[in-house]
């Protein structure tokens, strides 16, 4: 990565990094664990007032003077220092200035700037100094000491005696006159003591994140803390109780008996962060103990994959936590078939825009409804008909195809389907069929689609046990769920889809008696909403007995 902004290696032996730059107000930052990612974007500035410019048409220029102590006071030439414009005639300057002696100088425009520097000593193990300066303004000849004597602690761990650190990142934004300047320390030792330096800045103008990543016997753990003040961090302490934080956990299936190597990262859904990255011998569940203060948090799972064959991977972002309780989420485990996105202001999964016909529905959702980015299927295919005649047949991609088709109003039938697997007779196949009427309008509009989901608890192998009671939780989603139903039927079959048994929905759910071992089971349902567009899903061998 070419940007500026990038973290840089303090030493060659440490993983230590720490950057500087502009970011745009709101914008989110990521450092993703084994993978990190440039962290900053550009900012646009207005023209500088003619104040700011002296006669001769060149910004006023000062000597800023840096100073350099280690922790028993002497000069130290073991640091990185980092010096970022805010705002004036410097707003785009930067400078990463170093002299062995311990004090260095650099001319810079006069402005607001960011200043921060990580200190080393001659042994590693004694730790990391990370001074910041949110506020030095620069309006003449300035001398600031960076003296790591002033620093204190960074002591945030978790409840387990024993757990292992893996990294840490700290992360300074400060914003001035709109325009936002970052830094950041990343580092996988402990012994990190952080100080503040100079003036206080306006009031809310600083927030600092710290987040702190651990590997125990009995979970992992994400603790992640935000600060908004005037300041910078001198020294921060928390051990949060076990009772104060939430478990989330992920397990990686291993459908059809299929095993191998997943891997989870999980990271904060806001702010700048690291994240923490594990793999699992599947099927297998990774326990992660995180901290509500941090807010949401994101999981991503990848599955094993074939060679030449992309992985397939699935994203759940913006899981609510709290603390005392506990999350699951199961990934790539039956029962596969079609999920809709119904968190606020998701795109629609059907689109009528004038004469142009468009679906794009994961067809293969898992059984949680985490929609996959590279589904393992064998063939798929969409059709349109309008008043009964076939508009088009598209090929590829489960679930995704456009239509064009005429104006005027008509009764359409929309059909997709999918197998699963290598497409053998055992493999699963999932279609669903919608017929509504439609007609082209002044703008975009949602096709009035609906799905029902498919629930039961299976174990990681996708199967439930044979000869035995299952309930089968039952969810409408779609436009059924938001105009309200009018008519539901699920069946099920045990031969492959040769013939069903109606079963009854009561309470959200139905029940049945599984069949013998090593047997299917198909699931079908029909819909009819209170308008009239009707649904007819059919999911075959939508999971195995044991």
């Amino acid at each position: 990565m070419n940007d500026s902004s990038a973290p840089r290696s303090t030493d060659s032996q440490a993983t230590d990094s720490r950057s500087a730059g502009r970011s745009t107000p709101g914008r989110r930052t990521v450092l993703r664990t084994l993978a990190l990612a440039g962290v900053l974007a550009g900012t646009t500035f207005s023209a500088l007032p003619p104040t700011a410019v002296a006669a001769s048409g060149a910004p006023e220029t000062y000597t800023l003077t840096i100073r350099h102590l280690d922790r028993a006071g002497a000069a130290t030439g073991g640091y990185s220092t980092h010096v970022t414009g805010i705002s004036g005639p410097g707003a785009q300057e930067e400078a990463t200035p170093y002299d062995a002696s311990g004090t260095v100088t650099v001319r810079l425009p006069k402005g607001r700037y960011l200043l921060d520097s990580t200190l080393n000593g001659p042994d590693p193990a004694t730790g990391t100094d990370w001074v910041v300066q949110p506020r030095l303004d620069l309006n003449g000849d300035t001398t600031v000491t960076v003296d790591a004597r002033t620093t204190a602690p960074v002591d945030v761990r978790p409840p387990e005696s024993g757990a292992r650190h893996l990294n840490s990142i700290g992360f300074v934004e400060v914003t001035h006159e709109g325009t936002t300047r970052s830094a950041n320390i990343l580092t996988a030792r402990e012994g990190l003591r952080v100080a503040h330096l100079g003036p206080a800045s306006e009031a809310g103008s600083v927030k600092e994140w710290f987040d702190t990543y651990w590997s125990g016997a009995r979970a992992d753990y994400g603790l992640g803390y935000l600060f908004t003040s005037d300041r910078a961090l001198t020294g921060l302490v928390r051990h949060p109780a076990a009772d104060r934080l939430a478990t989330l956990n992920i397990r990686g299936a291993a459908p059809e008996g299929a095993t191998g190597t997943g891997f989870v990262s999980i990271q904060p859904s806001k702010g700048p962060t690291v994240g923490l990255a594990r793999s699992l011998q599947l099927p297998a569940t990774a326990t992660v103990v995180v901290n509500p203060e941090r807010g949401r948090w994101d999981v991503e799972y990848t599955g094993p994959a074939a060679p030449e064959t992309p992985p397939n991977r699935y994203v759940a972002n913006g899981i609510a936590v709290h603390a005392g309780a506990t999350t699951t989420h199961t990934f790539d485990n039956a029962v596969f078939g079609p999920a809709l996105d119904t968190s606020p202001g998701a795109r629609p999964a059907g689109v009528r825009d004038g004469d142009r016909i468009a679906l794009d529905i994961p067809l293969l959702a898992d059984g949680d409804g985490h929609a996959p980015g590279a589904p393992r299927f064998h063939s798929a295919t969409t059709t349109l008909h309008r008043d009964g005649v076939l508009i088009g047949t598209r090929r590829g991609e489960p679930g995704r195809a456009e239509f064009t088709t005429i104006p005027g109003a008509a009764s359409y039938r929309l059909t997709a389907s999918a197998t699963r697997g290598d497409g053998a007779a055992s493999s699963g196949r999932v279609t669903a069929s919608w017929t509504f009427t439609s007609a082209a309008a002044a703008r975009p509009a949602a096709l009035p689609l609906s799905t029902v989901r498919f629930t039961p608890d299976l174990a990681l192998d996708g199967t439930a046990p044979a000869g035995a009671p299952l309930r089968v939780p039952v969810t409408v989603q779609g436009a059924a769920a938001e105009a309200g139903v009018r008519s539901l039927t699920v069946s099920m079959s045990l031969d492959n889809g040769t013939t069903w048994t109606r079963l009854p929905v009561v309470d959200g759910q139905v029940a049945l008696r599984t069949p013998a071992p090593g047997r299917t089971v198909s699931l079908r349902a029909e819909l009819t909403d209170t308008q009239g567009n009707t649904l007819t899903q059919t999911q075959r061998n939508a999971f195995r007995t044991r």
